[in-house]
């Protein structure tokens, strides 16, 4: 498996994991990490979903809230050759939780250590992250302040990826 850092983005339902689990469908020994708190009923089921649609290509999963790049070193030393982070918008809604404080021009610093395991990383290594930037101005700072945290950590990524997909309506698009 040739080593590569692959962003997935798009909108809700726009079809970025599927995309993104079929972009690893060769690799020998996956790992599907895992972001999204299972805060309510609704959320415990959407995650049930897709650990029945990964249950019989093989996945290993580690769930992992807040450290991402702790979470890529545990994948490369179980031996994975690829691994697929979904997703980075939780990830970042947990950020915003944790550290009431956190704001965009902290994304550098935090997201750095996980671009850096990501680079570490033996395989093929996919984020997937939410594109959020692309409709009305959020009404409250703190919707804003997720908006703009997320648009600066999808251009960090993209900057360092090797490939970018843009889903719309299932459809991949190549844009890097």
């Amino acid at each position: 498996m040739k080593k590569e850092l692959v962003l997935v983005t798009g909108g809700a339902r726009s079809g970025k994991s599927t995309f993104a689990e079929s972009l690893l469908d060769d690799c020998r020994k996956k790992f599907y990490i895992a972001t999204a708190p299972k805060l309510d009923a609704e959320m415990i089921r959407r995650v049930e979903l897709h650990q029945a649609r990964r249950a019989e290509k093989n996945w290993s999963t580690i769930e992992e809230e807040l450290n991402l790049a702790g979470a890529l070193k545990r994948a490369a030393e179980a031996g994975a050759d690829g691994v697929l982070v979904d997703c980075l918008t939780l990830w970042l809604n947990n950020l915003l939780y944790h550290r009431r404080d956190f704001r965009e021009p902290d994304m550098p610093v935090t997201l750095e250590p996980v671009l850096e395991a990501a680079g570490d990383f033996p395989g093929r290594c996919v984020l997937v992250l939410n594109e959020v930037g692309m409709g009305i101005v959020p009404e409250t700072e703190l919707a804003r302040t997720f908006r703009d945290v997320s648009g600066r950590c999808g251009q960090l990524i993209a900057a360092r990826a090797d490939h970018v997909y843009l889903t719309v309506c299932g459809i991949p698009l190549t844009v890097k």
